[in-house]
């Protein structure tokens, strides 16, 4: 009897210590064969991106990267003259090949990396140590800027930024700037401009950034307001200055082509505003329809100034308040509601239209395609309202309008530093492209039209 008692037990433990054994490894092929942690949160090395982000900012770099070719160079190819349409059309081109090798060599790393307060570092020069998601399972080490999809995918993202906002300066200098000065200029101004700027409010410890607690001062820019357009406007305010007038002067040539060109900004701006909340969640579907409303009331704005001003609404004018609308927008948009949205997008019309009419002839420079007038003032109108009309709710950060005053006081900090950096450095860049390559074409040229005279081909 007790050596069946003692078998039973031995059967028993030797069951026991089966299952124990089969569970253990059972335990250890789970754990081998249980999908990475998501991405996102403190999860930032050998995670799985949120495929639904990950295809919203896909699209996003396209709607982006649309915005400068086609849509940009066929809105600014509209408003020269016939001689220089593939001149410009060209340089939007140009600009784009040139600043993705720049972006990939050495600015992404500039701006988007972690440095100093004032630029970022090098460790993603040449975009080394990316890790690469093909034949890795899924698996990626994100920026913890965009913590939910691969860096891949926020490196194309961010270079469509840094692709447009040089092509924008280009309407300040059109019709009379040397290709290959223009090249040297936005080149450098690329890597001593943009790049720190764009460190400074979006940068992971940038002076401006409002998501860096240790930051000088915290500026709302949800896509650019700053970073994008005064940079643009106020670099190709410089640029006109410097280059001096236009010999010559003429109507657009083809409204149907900045018809089109203003159009495309439009649907690519939901990519790039939307897309800047680097999610496809509630602040991304805001973000678009607040887009939707400052762009629509600006254009109508617009047309009704000039039409009660002038007699006549015009196609081009009508484009050139939506693209106001667009530009005020930018900043604004993760962090105001529709009511902002309209407030903005009447100030937008108003303020670019008298920016592209009064002003400059108030000061008497020459800005070809109004750069400054479109880019610069409404980049500082949706910049200073986007203080007053902050929605914690939305964004996180309450403006004026909800016992914040302190934000507009921030966001005029912000305006005035990157204006008068941007013009103090752009100015330098430009004395030293005029000084090594010189920056205006000879007067036969200017009259003969740069399509012919630079390229050798012109439009039949």
């Amino acid at each position: 009897m007790a050596n069946a008692r003692q078998r039973l037990v031995l059967f028993v433990t030797a069951l026991l210590g089966t299952a124990l054994l089969c569970l253990a490894f059972g335990d250890v092929a789970l754990a081998q064969d249980a999908a990475p942690a998501a991405c996102g949160g403190k999860v930032l090395e050998k995670c799985t991106p949120n495929s639904g982000d990950t295809a919203w900012m896909l699209t996003s770099v396209a709607l982006v990267l649309m915005m400068t070719i086609p849509g940009l160079g066929l809105f600014y190819g509209g408003l020269v003259r016939k001689k220089n349409a593939g001149d410009t059309v060209m340089t939007s081109f140009a600009v784009t090949c040139l600043v993705t090798i720049l972006f990939a060599i050495l600015t992404y790393s500039l701006a988007f990396r972690a440095g100093t307060p004032f630029v970022g570092g090098l460790d993603r020069m040449f975009l080394k140590d990316i890790l690469s998601d093909i034949g890795k399972g899924g698996i990626g080490n994100p920026n913890p800027l965009a913590a939910t999809i691969p860096e891949s995918v926020y490196i194309c993202f961010q270079m469509t930024f840094a692709i447009i906002t040089p092509a924008l300066i280009a309407g300040a200098f059109a019709e009379r700037m040397k290709f290959s000065a223009m090249l040297w200029f936005i080149g450098l101004w690329a890597i001593f401009v943009y790049a720190p700027i764009a460190h400074w409010v979006w940068g992971p410890d940038g002076i401006f950034a409002s998501s860096n607690d240790a930051a000088w001062v915290k500026v709302l820019d949800f896509a650019g307001g700053t970073v994008v357009h005064i940079n643009a406007g106020v670099a190709g305010l410089m640029c006109a200055i410097m280059l001096g007038k236009r010999k010559e002067t003429g109507p657009a040539h083809n409204m149907v082509l900045t018809f089109i060109g203003a159009s495309l900004l439009w649907v690519g701006w939901f990519g790039f505003n939307a897309g800047s909340a680097v999610t496809a969640g509630m602040q991304a579907g805001m973000a678009m329809l607040v887009t939707q409303i400052a762009t629509a009331v600006a254009g109508f704005t617009w047309m009704l100034v000039e039409w009660s001003l002038k007699g006549k609404p015009t196609v081009v004018g009508i484009c050139s308040g939506a693209v106001a609308g667009l530009v005020a927008i930018t900043p604004a948009s993760g962090f105001v509601g529709p009511i902002g949205a309209f407030v903005i997008g009447i100030a937008a019309g108003v303020f670019c239209y008298w920016g592209c009419t009064r002003l400059k002839g108030m000061f008497n420079y020459d800005d070809a395609l109004d750069c400054f007038g479109v880019h610069a003032v409404g980049g500082i109108v949706g910049a200073l309202l986007t203080g007053i009309f902050a929605i914690e709710q939305y964004g996180g950060t309450a403006g004026a309008l909800e016992g914040n005053p302190a934000q507009f006081i921030n966001q005029c900090i912000g305006v005035a530093t990157v204006f008068v950096y941007d013009a103090v450095v752009s100015l330098i860049i430009l004395y030293g492209v005029k000084l090594f390559v010189g920056l205006r074409v000879s007067e036969n040229m200017e009259r003969e039209g740069l399509d012919l005279a630079l390229h050798g081909e012109a439009i039949q």
